[in-house]
C-alpha cells in the first residue's frame, strides 16, 4: 500500500498526461513538424503526437483526447455501454471518456441535446464541463466525496465503471508498480461495491511488474475477465486494459 503523501494523483491522470492534453489541437492532414524552444518537451514525442491519426481524428470529431477511441473500441467489441445506463468515469479529466459515453447515451449519438442515462465523472483535478455529465471534484475515498456520489446515484446501482486513472511515475520500477496497482485496486473495490450484478469495470493497467497480480485480482472479483489492447493505444506503450464483467460479492471487510 502506498502512503497518501506519495500519492499526489489518487484519482487523476499523471502530470505528464495532463501536460500533453494541451497539445490536442486541430491540425492539417499533412505531417507537421513542431517547433519549440522548451527543453522540457520531448520534440520527437511531440512530433509523433501531433501527427498521430487518432489525435487528428479526435480534433475533427470534437474529442478532447485520443483516449476516446480506446474506450470506443473496447465498448464496440463488448457492447458494455447502452442507453439508459448509469456510468461512472473515474479519473475523468480531461473528459474524453465522458464525451464518448455522453454520445453513446444520446438517442442521436450527439454531443449535445437529449441524454438517455446518467454519467457521473470524478477526478481530483478540475474538468471542463461536458454537457449532461455530472462532475465531482475530489477523491472518492474521502467520506464527503463518496457521500456526494451516493446522493447523485439516489439509490441506483451503476451499470459500468470506466477508469483511465494513471499515477505520476517516478521511474523507480517497484514504486511505480505499487502506485499503479493501488489505483487499480481502488477501482476494483469501488466497482464491486457499486456495480450491478451484470455490470462491468474497464480500467487501465500496465504490463510489467504487478500485472499478473492485478490479472489475478480481476479473476477473483469478476466472473468474466478480458484483457484488451485497443489499436488506439500506442504500440510502444505498455498500457493495456482489463475488463471485468459481473462483479462477485465484495471482499469482506477486515474485522477490527
Amino acid at each position: 500500500m502506498v502512503g497518501f503523501g506519495s500519492m499526489r494523483f489518487a484519482l487523476g491522470h499523471s502530470q505528464l498526461n495532463r501536460r500533453h492534453s494541451a497539445y490536442y489541437l486541430p491540425c492539417n492532414e499533412r505531417r507537421m513538424k513542431v517547433k519549440t524552444k522548451s527543453k522540457k518537451v520531448n520534440k520527437a514525442w511531440l512530433n509523433d503526437h501531433v501527427n498521430d491519426p487518432y489525435v487528428k481524428l479526435a480534433a475533427r470529431e470534437g474529442y478532447r483526447a485520443r483516449a476516446a477511441y480506446k474506450l470506443k473500441e473496447m465498448d464496440e467489441a463488448l457492447h458494455l455501454i447502452k442507453p439508459g445506463h448509469v456510468v461512472v468515469d473515474l479519473g475523468s479529466a480531461p473528459g474524453a471518456w465522458s464525451q464518448y459515453v455522453r454520445r453513446k447515451l444520446s438517442p442521436a449519438g450527439a454531443a449535445v441535446g437529449e441524454l438517455n442515462g446518467t454519467i457521473i465523472a470524478m477526478d481530483i483535478i478540475p474538468m471542463e464541463p461536458v454537457e449532461g455529465v455530472q462532475f465531482l471534484q475530489g477523491d472518492f475515498r474521502e467520506p464527503e466525496v463518496l457521500a456526494a456520489l451516493e446522493k447523485l446515484l439516489a439509490g441506483r446501482k451503476v451499470d459500468v465503471v470506466v477508469s483511465d486513472m494513471a499515477p505520476n511515475l517516478s521511474g523507480i520500477a517497484a514504486a511505480d508498480a505499487a502506485r499503479i496497482s493501488h489505483l487499480v485496486e481502488l477501482a476494483v473495490d469501488f466497482a464491486c461495491n457499486h456495480v450491478k450484478p451484470e455490470g462491468a469495470l474497464i480500467t487501465k493497467v500496465f504490463h510489467g511488474s504487478g500485472y499478473s497480480q492485478l490479472s489475478k485480482l480481476f479473476k477473483e472479483r469478476f466472473r468474466v475477465v478480458k484483457p484488451m489492447k485497443p489499436k488506439a493505444s500506442r504500440d510502444k506503450s505498455s498500457e493495456t486494459f482489463l475488463v471485468g464483467i459481473g462483479p462477485k460479492m465484495p471482499a469482506p471487510q477486515d474485522a477490527g
